[in-house]
């Protein structure tokens, strides 16, 4: 799927895998982080893990439509 703009976000702000780790409430892995940022096919739930840990990460309120440009 190529690059998605969730790892757009992440630079801007300077976070790594790492902060998205720590700041899920669901136990989420570094490979997760990584497979969204390259664009690898995931599911529904692990999109929606990884844009829970950026909003609280950022205390924002991105949707997966702004964090992925394809659907699960």
């Amino acid at each position: 799927m190529g690059e998605q703009p969730v790892a757009a976000i992440l630079a801007e702000h300077g976070l790594k895998a790492n902060d998205l780790v720590k700041a899920s409430a669901i136990p989420m892995t570094h490979k997760m982080v990584k497979r969204a940022c390259k664009g690898r096919k995931l599911t529904g739930n692990t999109m929606r893990i990884v844009r829970d840990a950026l909003n609280a990460a950022l205390s924002s309120n991105y949707t997966l439509s702004a964090l992925f440009n394809y659907k699960p």
